[in-house]
């Protein structure tokens, strides 16, 4: 669907046209200066284009933007919020918010800009088709087009495949995307909307970056082949050496790569577009002769060139203001627009300025005052530097050499910083973005910052600087994180999951906590209940005294019709009928912190459920929330290190479970292994969750032998046909159809093969149009206890409140009768 264009302002502030710097406290060094000096003689740009962070090629975007110095960009449809996670146990939109940062952090190392669409990663898909289903393809489509039309690559180059040959649907997708975006985007006749504020652009060729991994070898000798494995002296490092840096931001996905030094020969096969033979760029002109009127600008920057001194960068900038008016004269606005740009982060790097602007507080609510202080410092000699403006208002002071500059300005906080993809509900394949002008962001355009006004050697240049909170930790060193807008109120539940067990009630805390400087001191709370449900109280007022922050309110929950299993989501509206929000946080070391404000959601479940099991041990893997979920059905799980587990008396627990991808991430598994075997042997129960098929420390699963593969079901509500007779589906709750509704995501995944018959395999299921499998399920006797190997997605229901998986994950933790 095509959607209107509802503001001009944040097109003119955007991410492809805007003229203002976004200040980095990082430095340019003289090298890098050198480097960007280079890239200003140079007019070409190319796009990378796929599904996913982390399908990028990082080695050719490090090659593009910093050997071939064309503007480069990745363009990933999704944040990856369907994938798996190797660092902790978020899934969903926060996965997603993680691989946001992760792809930042990539980019910041191998200098490619990057982009988003309003994709939402599901998780796997197996076609095409099957992808669309999910994704709003003319929207996605139209956003494709948007970004070329705006970044004008003149070459596209796609990471997979629209067949077989791409794997995973959302690749497929992709490539398929691609190539309609590339015809669309040059026809002015396809989301004519956009022509108001961009104009069509027909990139000259668009090209499958093909490769040889998973198996699969696409290259071919007659493709197009360029070697990529150059060093560049300026930065001390070859485009193999930067890819491993930028490859291994990818955390959550265990990327982590080598560093790789010599010849490196990537290949490309020709999609459509004008053909090439030698180069990624053949027949583009990228030297100022691709603009009418480009010969002095040519001229000024061969010269500033020729003239850098390494210790003395301040010398050129009275020549880079000459070269910044006479880019004003040239006819191109998207050149004169970006190589201004360039222009102004020189001026900067070679005068040695440096602003920040740091707020006292980490987060602030909605219609604060920030007070914030900012310092400003011009470090190299003979550069007259005065600051003029902040906010828009005059200060005309000169600054001195060498002398840091403080001051504060009065910030008022008028929304908040949720992540602007988050701000409506999303659907099962897309977010809702309304305002289409925030297209390819990848965070938000519009966050906290103060502008400044310099004049530097009398030119006026405007710098814009992004407000962070600033501390000191004892083992990092220095910390800069984004400040923090939240909601007046908030509130936070005791249990994201309200399972109540035959019908009984279940009763749940809430804290309210009043944010910020208002007054407001009294609020109306009503929650939202799903049909079926009964919740007590149905409306309640908050008052808060003078310096009082935090009210606590029970509720009560119990599902209407005791006899049957359901789930909804409990969600709570304010008198103003906005949804009530949760400030939640991710805190990794390796990016910078997450704050994002879901709505304040309780999922309700009613389980008619038998439980046996009071107290099981629990190994992580690498992340997961089965012992939260346990705990909600009055099992106590015990969570053990490596050295407990080899240690404990394992024979007081009902059952041991190890976590997903334990035989990927945990170095002693193969030790924990024997010690679960005899347990096993003596009567105990071991549960093992699904593991990836590559990187694996062990191979030895269980006592008797299997192998994983890489089969799975990812349609969610896929018939399962199941062995009704055998004992697992029959104590303590006898299963039926209906326990595998309301399954999330996907059936499983990285199902077992290669089973050795003295298991029992007692569940059969398969995607449309595939064979049956029966490796999501392995069951053995083994000594007096059961083992039991699962690629069923436990990880992702259990938090979900499926009612059938809880059944089912209890049966496989009994004891056999």
């Amino acid at each position: 669907m095509r959607r209107p264009f509802l503001s001009v302002i944040i097109i003119l502030a955007g991410i492809l046209s805007t003229s203002i710097v976004k200040a980095q406290n990082p430095q340019w060094n003289a090298a890098e200066i050198k480097l960007n000096l280079e890239k200003l003689n140079v007019l070409g740009s190319v796009l990378y284009f796929a599904a996913h962070p982390d399908d990028e090629n990082t080695r050719l975007i490090a090659w593009l933007a910093q050997e071939e110095k064309y503007k480069t960009g990745y363009l990933s449809l999704t944040r990856g919020d369907g994938g798996q996670n190797l660092i902790g146990t978020e899934q969903g939109i926060e996965l997603g918010l993680i691989r946001t940062q992760e792809l930042l952090a990539a980019r910041k190392i191998d200098k490619g800009e990057q982009f988003f669409s309003s994709a939402y990663d599901f998780g796997f898909s197996k076609t095409p088709e099957e992808t669309f289903e999910f994704w709003d393809k003319q929207r996605v489509l139209s956003e494709a087009v948007w970004i070329i039309r705006k970044f004008r690559p003149d070459v596209i180059i796609t990471r997979f495949p629209p067949d077989p040959r791409g794997g995973h649907g959302h690749h497929q997708a992709s490539a398929i995307l691609a190539h309609e975006a590339f015809k669309a985007a040059a026809d002015p006749n396809q989301f004519p909307e956009q022509l108001q504020f961009v104009r069509p652009w027909k990139a000259k060729r668009l090209l499958w970056n093909t490769a040889n991994f998973g198996g699969q070898n696409n290259t071919r000798e007659d493709q197009l082949k360029i070697d990529i494995g150059d060093y560049n002296s300026l930065l001390g490092a070859s485009y193999g050496e930067i890819a491993a840096h930028s490859r291994s931001s990818h955390k959550s996905q265990g990327f982590g790569s080598a560093s790789q030094r010599g010849s490196s020969i990537e290949y490309f096969e020709y999609v459509d577009g004008v053909p090439a033979k030698n180069t990624l760029l053949d027949g583009v002109d990228t030297s100022w002769k691709r603009i009418q009127n480009g010969s002095k600008v040519q001229s000024l920057i061969d010269h500033i060139n020729q003239t850098y001194q390494i210790d003395k960068p301040e010398l050129i900038i009275a020549e880079l203001i000459q070269l910044y008016k006479a880019l004003d004269q040239i006819d191109d606005e998207y050149w004169k627009t970006e190589k201004k740009k360039e222009v102004e982060k020189l001026i900067l790097a070679c005068g040695g300025i440096w602003v920040e602007s740091i707020a006292k507080n980490p987060s602030y609510a909605l219609n604060d005052q920030i007070k914030v202080e900012h310092s400003i410092i011009v470090r190299r000699p003979n550069v007259t530097v005065d600051l003029t403006q902040i906010n828009g208002n005059s200060i005309h002071e000169t600054l001195k050499i060498n002398k840091l500059q403080r001051d504060s300005v009065l910030i008022h906080a008028d929304r908040t910083t949720q992540p602007y993809w988050l701000i409506e509900p999303h659907g099962k394949g897309k977010f809702n973005v309304s305002d289409f002008n925030l297209t390819g962001y990848p965070e938000n355009p519009y966050a906290p910052e103060v502008s400044f006004q310099l004049r530097i050697n009398g030119e006026n240049i405007t710098l814009s600087q992004p407000i962070k909170y600033k501390y000191t930790d004892p083992v990092r060193g220095e910390i800069y994180d984004p400040i923090v807008i939240v909601p007046e109120l908030t509130a936070k539940c005791s249990s994201p999951l309200a399972l109540t067990q035959n019908a009984h009630t279940v009763k749940v805390n809430l804290t309210f906590q009043k944010n910020g400087q208002a007054n407001t001191t009294t609020f109306n709370v009503r929650p939202n209940v799903p049909k079926g449900w009964e919740v007590s109280p149905a409306s309640f007022d908050l008052s808060f005294d003078k310096g009082e922050r935090t009210i606590s309110k029970e509720i009560s929950i119990k599902p209407s019709d005791a006899s049957k299993s359901s789930i909804d989501t409990l969600g709570f509206l304010l008198a103003n009928k906005e949804h009530l929000k949760e400030i939640k946080s991710i805190d990794y070391n390796h990016i910078p912190n997450i704050v994002y404000f879901p709505d304040v959601a309780i999922k309700m479940s009613n389980v008619n459920l038998i439980n046996a099991v009071k107290k099981v041990a629990y190994i992580h893997g690498a992340g997961d929330l089965i012992p939260e979920s346990l705990a909600a059905i009055g099992i106590k799980v015990d969570v053990l290190s490596n050295e407990q587990a080899l240690k404990a008396d394992l024979s007081s627990y009902d059952a041991v479970i190890l976590g997903v991808r334990i035989f990927n991430v945990n170095k002693q598994i193969a030790q924990l292994q024997n010690r679960l075997f005899a347990y096993v042997n003596m009567g105990g129960t071991v549960l093992e969750q699904y593991n990836v098929n590559n990187g694996l420390i062990s191979k030895n699963f269980g006592p008797f032998p299997f192998s994983i593969g890489r089969s799975r079901v990812t349609d969610e509500l896929a018939t399962v046909h199941f062995d009704k007779n055998d004992p697992i589906f029959n104590y303590p709750n006898k299963i039926s159809e209906a326990d595998f509704e309301h399954w999330v995501q996907e059936r499983g995944l990285y199902f077992s093969e290669d089973i050795d018959k003295k298991y029992r395999t007692p569940i059969t299921m398969q995607d449309p149009g595939e064979p049956l499998h029966n490796g999501s399920l392995l069951i053995a006797q083994y000594g007096k206890g059961k083992f039991v190997y699962t690629s069923l997605s436990f990880f992702r229901q259990l938090p979900a409140g499926i009612p059938g998986a809880y059944r089912l994950f209890v049966n496989l933790l009994s004891k056999s009768k």
